[in-house]
């Protein structure tokens, strides 16, 4: 399996203020230091990656020159690549943002950085839902609902990942308030947006064990996320019933075994073949709803071969959508989902953490890989 690759941003000047009661460090890093602050989130940062140190040969972080991440992962022998130079000695909002801009380049699997709820603002303005984040409280400043509760706490999360357990993507709020106010004795909160957050998983216990009716109600919560983020993409539709929900929720006739194709909700093309499906995808932009077959977690190559090794290199891996129930998930014991689309060079492009939908506005991150291709 491909090593985790790891985004990683500190903002080396989150918490200058905190020591210095300067309630905020937003514009006022000079006089903090001038006052005698300590910079903390290199600290901080170290304190999360701290956590990883048995596992270091499993991940490989992607980050930025100097003080923003470089220094300290080559310090403590991390394996990084640098994809952002900052042009200045002292960084700002601006290179946080180009440097997320970046990041987003690089197929991350979670991109990890060191900061305040300034930095969070900064990050959500580029990265919005495009890529799980998650936050290491460095600044003075922690209202945003995207940070582990600690440094050490959020080091834990990644390694939940790394060893392939259950870990639940939630979103959590961008919060940040008017530090102008906040010295001034205000406090006016204002709420940016939400960004995904690894969190630590929340099981819904043996969903089966509640009976018919109680699965029935997740693949409908399923089938509701799903809809809520159709547009107007061309949507491949899958074999098998967590997806079959998708089809029954629309009131459309469903190939159970087979493969659909619809279009602004509407059936357009049953029960489709690997050229049919073809013809169709190359000329608009198309998305795949697919689920595991269960106790196996294959997800192409069992079932389903008319989804084709060219039509998922034009479909594109960002447009793949896995749905599952965490029952599903969780017999499958930690091991990963599997693709074998008879072609290596997919199937190894195709491996790493997937966003998978197991109910309404619910995800997990999970791992897709093929146990025959060794890195």
């Amino acid at each position: 399996m491909k090593q985790f690759r790891l985004g990683l941003i500190i903002n080396p000047l989150a918490g200058l203020g905190g020591s210095v009661a300067l309630k905020g460090s937003d514009n006022v890093a000079e006089l903090a230091i001038e006052k005698g602050a300590e910079p903390q989130a290199q600290m901080r940062m170290q304190q999360a990656l701290k956590v990883l140190l048995p596992l270091k040969s499993q991940i490989i972080i992607k980050t930025c020159s100097g003080e923003m991440g470089q220094n300290l992962c080559q310090s403590m022998g991390f394996n990084c690549e640098i994809v952002y130079h900052s042009h200045t000695d002292t960084t700002n909002a601006t290179d946080t943002q180009q440097a997320v801009s970046e990041l987003l380049n690089e197929s991350l699997d979670l991109l990890l950085f060191a900061g305040g709820d300034g930095t969070a603002r900064d990050i959500f303005a580029i990265v919005d839902d495009k890529l799980p984040v998650l936050g290491v409280p460095a600044g003075v400043k922690i209202h945003s609902g995207v940070y582990g509760i600690t440094p050490h706490a959020s080091g834990q999360v990644v390694k939940m990942l790394l060893a392939g357990e259950l870990v639940s993507l939630m979103y959590g709020d961008v919060m940040d308030i008017d530090e102008q106010a906040f010295r001034q004795g205000k406090v006016k909160a204002i709420r940016y947006g939400e960004m995904l957050v690894p969190a630590e998983p929340r099981y819904v216990q043996a969903v089966k064990m509640g009976g018919k009716e109680v699965d029935e109600l997740v693949l409908a919560d399923i089938a509701a996320d799903v809809i809520e983020n159709m547009n107007d993409e061309l949507f491949i539709i899958g074999s098998g019933s967590t997806v079959a929900a998708v089809m029954a929720e629309l009131g459309l006739d469903n190939t159970l075994l087979g493969v659909d194709v619809i279009k602004e909700q509407q059936l357009i093309a049953g029960d489709q073949n690997a050229s049919q499906l073809l013809a169709l995808a190359s000329s608009q932009t198309t998305k795949l709803v697919i689920t595991l077959i269960g106790g196996q977690g294959h997800i192409l190559g069992r079932g389903n071969q008319q989804l084709s090794a060219q039509l998922i290199k034009m479909i594109g891996k960002d447009n793949i959508l896995i749905v599952a129930t965490k029952t599903k998930l969780k017999a499958l014991d930690g091991r990963p989902l599997i693709v074998d689309s008879g072609d290596p060079e997919l199937d190894k492009a195709l491996t790493g953490y997937y966003k998978v939908t197991t109910g309404y506005r619910d995800y997990v991150m999970y791992p897709v890989a093929n146990p025959d291709l060794v890195e």
